[in-house]
C-alpha cells in the first residue's frame, strides 16, 4: 500500500491539476446532495402535501418553504453547475494538450469559490437571504449574501484566464495550427461565460452589494431583473455546454465509436458563443417599461439559439449509430440494442439526452411571445428547466464520475458500484420525467410556480392528478439520491488505488470527418474575431435599452417577506 501510495503522489506531482479538479467535482457534488435535499419537500409542495413542518423539527434553521426554495436554487443550479463547470472545462483542455494549467490561479480559483460559497451559505441558512434563485429586488438579502455570491461567481473569471492561457501557450507552440477540438470547445465556452457573466457583475457592484450596504436607499427593480437576465438566460448554456462537451468528446468512446464531425461541434459551440447573451428579453415579456420591439427580437434570436442544440442531437445521434454498428447491432433499430446499456457512463448521457428533447421543445414555448403567456410564472417554467440542468447537466455529470474519479484518483470502481449507477441513473432519469409530466401538466392548469401552495390544499382543484405524479417523483429522486451519496463516497473513500488508472489518457474519442486543411474549421478558429462579434451583438441587443432604463431610474426600497 505504501508503494502505491508513493506512485499515485508521483502521478500528482506530474499532474497537480488532477488534486484541484477532484475538489471542484467533491465540493459541486457535496452542494447538489445538500441542495436535493430540499428538493422532496418542494416536489411534495405540487402535491399539495406540506412537508415542511417536519423539515423544521429536522432542521430547526429551515424557517419557510421559501427558505427551502431558495437553498435549493442557488446550491443546485448555481453552485453545483459552475464547480462542475471550473472542473471540466479546465482538466479536460489540460489533459488534451498535455499541458500543465497554472496551478497558483487554479487554487486561487477553488478558494474563492469556496470561501465566497461559505459566506453566502451563512446569510442563507439563517434567513436572512430567502430571496429565491433569481434574487429580484425589492427582495432584499444580508449583505454577506450577495457578497459572497459576487465572490464565487468571480472565481470563474480566474478559470477563463488559466484556459485561455493554456491556448495561449498552445498557440505559442504551434503555430498555424488549428486548435483541438475540446480545448476549441473550452476556450468559446469560457469566452461565452466572460460575456454573458458580466450582466450579474454589473447588477451586483452597481446595485446590490451598495444596496445592502445601506449605501444607497433603492434599487430599480426592472433595472436590477434586465441585468440579472443578460446572465439569467445565456447561464443555462453555462450549465449546459460542459455537458455538450462531454457528449461530444467522451460519449462516443464509452459507446464504443467515434465522433462522426469535428467541425459540427465546432460549429455548435461557436454558435452558443454567438447567440446564448442577446435573448434575455424573452424572460421578461410581462416586464413594462421594454420596448415591444426589442422583446420580439430577443425571442427570434432565442428560437435560433435552438439550432446548435438541435446539430447536437443529430450529430450525436449519427455517432451512437455508428458506434452501435461498430459493435455488431443491424438492421434499422439493432445498433440501439447494441450500445453498452451496461455502462453508466454511457447511459447517464443518453438517458439525459432523451429528456432533453421535450426539454428544448417546452423551451421553444418560453421563446414565443404568444405563447409565453400561457405558462408565464407557472409550474411549467421549473418543468421546463428541469428538463435541462437536472435531467441532462446532472446525469452527464454523475455518469462522468465512472471514468473521471479514477482518471482523477486511480480508484478502481467494483462491479457492483457500476450496477448501483446504473440504478440511480435510471431512477433518476425517471424521476424527472415524471416530475416534468406533473409539472408541465400543473402549469397548463395555472397552478403558479415559486407558489407554497400546500398551504392553499383546495385552491387548485383542477390540478389534483398531476399532482399525484409531483408526489411519486419526489419519492423516486429521493431514493436516487440516497442510492447515489452511498455510492458517490463508497467509491471516493475506497482504500484501494490502482496508479494504472489515474496514468490512463482521459477516454477522447476520436473523430470521422476532422478538421485537416477545412477553410471553415480555419474560419472558426479565428476566435478573437468572433468573440468581438458577440460582444458587437449584446451591445446592439441590450445597449438601447440599458440607456433608456439607466436614463429613467426608480429606486424602491427593499423589502423582506418571509
Amino acid at each position: 500500500m505504501a508503494v502505491r501510495t508513493g506512485e499515485i503522489s508521483r502521478i500528482y506531482e506530474a499532474y497537480p491539476e488532477k488534486k484541484a479538479t477532484l475538489y471542484f467535482l467533491v465540493l459541486g457534488f457535496l452542494a447538489v446532495i445538500v441542495g436535493s435535499l430540499f428538493g422532496p419537500f418542494q416536489a411534495l409542495n405540487y402535491g399539495n402535501v406540506d412537508a415542511y413542518p417536519l423539515l423544521k423539527r429536522l432542521l430547526p434553521f429551515v424557517q419557510s418553504y421559501y427558505q427551502g426554495l431558495t437553498l435549493h436554487g442557488v446550491l443546485n443550479a448555481i453552485v453545483f453547475t459552475q464547480l462542475f463547470a471550473q472542473a471540466i472545462m479546465v482538466y479536460l483542455p489540460a489533459r488534451e494538450l498535455n499541458m500543465r494549467p497554472n496551478m497558483g490561479l487554479m487554487w486561487l480559483s477553488w478558494w474563492m469559490a469556496f470561501l465566497g460559497l461559505v459566506v453566502a451559505a451563512l446569510p442563507l441558512l439563517a434567513n436572512e437571504a430567502t430571496v429565491l434563485y433569481t434574487f429580484y429586488p425589492p427582495l432584499k438579502g444580508h449583505w454577506a449574501f450577495y457578497l459572497g455570491a459576487s465572490v464565487f461567481v468571480l472565481s470563474t473569471w480566474v478559470s477563463i484566464y488559466i484556459v485561455w492561457d493554456l491556448w495561449r501557450r498552445w498557440k505559442a507552440q504551434n503555430p498555424g495550427k488549428v486548435t483541438p477540438l475540446v480545448t476549441y470547445m473550452a476556450v468559446v465556452f469560457w469566452l461565452m461565460w466572460l460575456i454573458a457573466s458580466i450582466g450579474l457583475v454589473l447588477e451586483a457592484v452597481l446595485f446590490l452589494l451598495p444596496w445592502s450596504f445601506g449605501l444607497i436607499q433603492g434599487v430599480d427593480p426592472l433595472v436590477a431583473r434586465t441585468l440579472f437576465w443578460w446572465t439569467g438566460h445565456p447561464i443555462v448554456y453555462f450549465w449546459l455546454l460542459p455537458a455538450y462537451a462531454i457528449i461530444y468528446a467522451i460519449l462516443p468512446k464509452q459507446a464504443g465509436g467515434k465522433l462522426v464531425s469535428d467541425p459540427m461541434a465546432r460549429l455548435a459551440f461557436l454558435l452558443f458563443l454567438l447567440l446564448s447573451t442577446p435573448v434575455g428579453f424573452h424572460h421578461q415579456f410581462a416586464d413594462p417599461g421594454i420596448d415591444p420591439t426589442w422583446k420580439m427580437i430577443h425571442s427570434i434570436l432565442t428560437l435560433f439559439v435552438a439550432v446548435p442544440s438541435l446539430m447536437t442531437a443529430f450529430t450525436v445521434a449519427a455517432s451512437l449509430e455508428f458506434a452501435g454498428r461498430m459493435r455488431g447491432g443491424k438492421g434499422l433499430f439493432g445498433w440501439i440494442k447494441a450500445l453498452p446499456w451496461d455502462n453508466p457512463a454511457f447511459v447517464a448521457p443518453v438517458l439525459g439526452l432523451i429528456g432533453f428533447i421535450p426539454g428544448g421543445a417546452g423551451g421553444i414555448v418560453n421563446a414565443s411571445f404568444t405563447l409565453d403567456y400561457v405558462v408565464h410564472n407557472t409550474a411549467w417554467i421549473p418543468g421546463h428547466f428541469h428538463l435541462q440542468v437536472a435531467n441532462l447537466v446532472t446525469l452527464t455529470a454523475m455518469g462522468s464520475l465512472w471514468w473521471l474519479i479514477p482518471n482523477l484518483t486511480g480508484k478502481p470502481i467494483s462491479d457492483g458500484q457500476r450496477r448501483l449507477g446504473l440504478a440511480v441513473v435510471w431512477l433518476w432519469f425517471i424521476g424527472m420525467m415524471v416530475m416534468a409530466l406533473g409539472l408541465h401538466w400543473a402549469g397548463l392548469l395555472n397552478v403558479p410556480r415559486r407558489a407554497y401552495i400546500a398551504q392553499v390544499p383546495d385552491a387548485y382543484p383542477q390540478a389534483a392528478l398531476p399532482m399525484v405524479f409531483n408526489i411519486l417523483a419526489g419519492v423516486i429522486l429521493l431514493l436516487a439520491l440516497i442510492l447515489f451519496i452511498y455510492g458517490l463516497f463508497s467509491v471516493l473513500l475506497g482504500r484501494e488505488r490502482r496508479p494504472e488508472l489515474a496514468e490512463a489518457p482521459v477516454p477522447f474519442a476520436e473523430v470521422i470527418s476532422g478538421p485537416e486543411d477545412r477553410r471553415l474549421v480555419q474560419a472558426m478558429d479565428r476566435i478573437g474575431f468572433w468573440f468581438a462579434v458577440a460582444v458587437i451583438l449584446v451591445v446592439l441587443a441590450y445597449g438601447p435599452t440599458l440607456v433608456q432604463l439607466f436614463s429613467n431610474l426608480n429606486p424602491v426600497p427593499g423589502v423582506r417577506l418571509w
